[in-house]
Formats: structure tokens, sequence, C-alpha cells
């Protein structure tokens, strides 16, 4: 492995909207992460390869034959020519691809593509039941290097691909929350995370949002809160109701990314994108990191009440021919998709219904991860 850095040797991490070559996902079976929900959590993925599977390659993970052949099935039942599907078979926990999979990085002047494997601790909650479960994750694409026949590099720093997002012209945003939180690299200082950031994914300016979305087990994913559509614009959630417990969080965001620039000094194009609201009795005990204004507790115990769901539309996967944003059966479920189909004029806009998903935690972008070309 050479000593240099992938932004020594070139390489950047390209912006989603950027041509793949594929998209990587894992199909779903843990009752644990979808109690009760498993079959109509299948449906919705067989639609979110259908949407995509004709315009990039779709690389699948499957425990065993036995669950290649009911997927198979289960597509072809949906009219999917599994021919362009590939099927890997191998030992993994969850769907949240995106959280323990590759990050893909590009050379843009010898076009080699490239592959950063990062730690995966399970968003640092391993002394949770539930999480300890999901620690295997981190070792299922060194499983699989032979698979990806490209050069990999192991910096050995914990991050999720969740956490962050780029603009692909040298722009990051992520969130101070997640990324400098003592239970993934407990000796990090921004300093550090900024070299690490700029050595690895070849960007030149990040941008440093506070946190998080009430309730989110993942310390503040980017992809929930603020994401990239074009290298100067950036979708930002944002929430009205002064009275919600993310409206002060949110405002925040908004405040910081109105007065960030970009890598060439120069302001973003923000846009609000409205925020769904769904309350839910989840299957697992969910922890969460509360704004320190709040006087709510920090955790909820299983199944005693309802609680706020960690939802938005910021979860969408931008594919090659389509953008799959997800829906909460809300009323602003169309806002929310008028305004995206309006950023994206050359895709169209699909709506997936992700009430079910979200049981497991997470939206259609934590399930899926770009291979550009």
């Amino acid at each position: 492995m050479s000593s240099n850095t992938p932004k020594q040797l070139g390489f950047q991490a390209p912006a989603e909207w950027e041509k793949h070559s594929a998209v990587w996902l894992a199909w779903p079976y843990d009752e644990t992460t979808f109690p009760g929900r498993i079959k109509k959590v299948e449906d919705i993925f067989c639609q979110i390869i259908k949407h995509l599977y004709e315009n990039e390659g779709v690389e699948l993970l499957v425990l065993d034959e036995k669950m290649k052949s009911k997927a198979e099935k289960m597509l072809v039942k949906e009219g999917i020519n599994i021919s362009k599907i590939s099927f890997h078979v191998t030992n993994y926990a969850d769907v949240w691809l995106r959280d323990y999979g590759p990050v893909f990085i590009k050379n843009n002047q010898t076009h080699e593509l490239a592959w950063i494997k990062f730690r995966y601790n399970a968003y640092g909650k391993a002394d949770d039941p539930y999480f300890t479960d999901l620690l295997k994750d981190n070792q299922v694409f060194f499983n699989l290097r032979g698979t990806i026949d490209r050069r990999m590099f192991e910096p050995g720093f914990i991050m999720e691909g969740g956490a962050v997002e780029v603009n692909g012209q040298g722009a990051l945003i992520t969130t101070e929350q997640c990324l400098l939180n003592p239970n993934r690299n407990p000796s990090l200082t921004k300093i550090d995370a900024e070299k690490f950031l700029t050595d690895n994914l070849g960007v030149k300016k990040i941008i440093w949002l506070k946190e998080g979305l009430f309730n989110d087990h993942t310390d503040g994913h980017i992809d929930e809160i603020a994401r990239f559509v074009a290298p100067n614009k950036i979708v930002c959630a944002y929430e009205d109701d002064h009275n919600d417990e993310n409206f002060k969080i949110l405002d925040h965001n908004h405040s910081t990314l109105q007065k960030a620039t970009d890598q060439d000094g120069k302001p973003f194009q923000i846009i609000k994108l409205p925020m769904p609201h769904m309350r839910y009795k989840s299957g697992h005990t969910v922890h969460a990191e509360i704004h320190k204004d709040s006087c709510q507790k920090n955790e909820k115990t299983k199944d005693t009440e309802q609680e706020k769901a960690a939802v938005s539309y910021l979860n969408f996967y931008i594919g090659n021919s389509a953008v799959l944003m997800p829906t909460f059966k809300d009323k602003n479920d169309a806002k929310a998709l008028e305004i995206l189909q309006s950023l994206f004029p050359d895709r169209k806009v699909v709506p997936i219904d992700c009430t079910d998903i979200i049981y497991g935690g997470g939206g259609i972008h934590c399930m899926t991860q770009q291979q550009p070309t």
C-alpha cells in the first residue's frame, strides 16, 4: 500500500450526481432491524432496484444461496432483468451499506477509480445489544476486496459514509456531533479531522454544522440535514414549527450554511426543504443526542411510548436517471417532491414510501452507495 495519501496521488471524492457504473445494496432480512416488516421492506427494495437498474449496475449483497434465490424470484416478479444484477454472497448484519461500505474516490487526470475502507464501530454504541450485532459489518468489504478490483486505501479512521457530503469540487459538509464524537475517534481534534478529510477525500473546504436530527442514533449524519444538489447549491432541512424538537437545530444549521463559502470562497445558494413528521414505536432502544436546551430524556425504552422518528426528505439517492426521495405519508411529501424535482430537471424524482424503512433507523441514502464510472 502506498504511503502517499489519496489527495497526494490525485484522488478526490466525486459528487453523487456524477455518472455511476453501479449502486451497492444489501438485501434486508433482519427482524430486529425491521420488526414485523421484512416483507414490506423487501418490496421497497425491489422498487428501489427497479428504478435504478436500467441505468446503473446493481451490486447486491445476500447472505446465502437461499436468500439469493428468494431475491431473484421477487425481482423477476417485478419485471426486473436479473442478468443485470450482480449478487455477492457474504455475511453481513444490516442494510445500511453506506455506513460500513466503501467510499469511492477518483483521479480526474488518469480516471483511475479507487476506494477507501473506513473503520466501522456500529456508531460507537457497541455496548448496546442491538448495535453489538452490527460490528461484524466492519469486515464485509475486507472480505469483498477481491470483488472490487481497485486500489484500496485503509486510513484506520472510524467514519460512516453518511457522515460526509461533497460537491465534487473540493467542498465538504459534516457535523461536529458525529465526526468529533468521542465514541468514534476519542483522541481526534477538529484539526485532525480536517486533515484526515482533506488527505483522504481530496477536499479543500470543510463546512461544519453543529448537530443533526433529534433522536438520530447516528449522532448527526449529514445526509439527513444538508445535501449538495449542484456544486454551488445546497438543500437544507428546515423546520417551521418553533415548538418542534428540531427547530433550533435546523435553524442554526441553515444560518451556518447561509454564511458558508465554497472551495473558491463563493457563497452557496441555500434551498430549504420542509420536514416530515412521524412518531412510532421503534423495535429497539433508540439513543438520541438531545439538543443542549432540551429537557427531555436522552433515552426512550423499547415499546413504552411513541417517539419522534428521525425522518427527513434529505435522505434521497441521486441515480443516473432518477432521484429516489423518501416519503412518509406526510402533508409535506408533495411540497418536498416539487422542490427536489425543480432542482433535478434532467432526472425524474421518484417518491418511495419509507414509513416502514425508518423502523430500522435509516432511509434510501443510508442503504445505497454509488460506484462512479
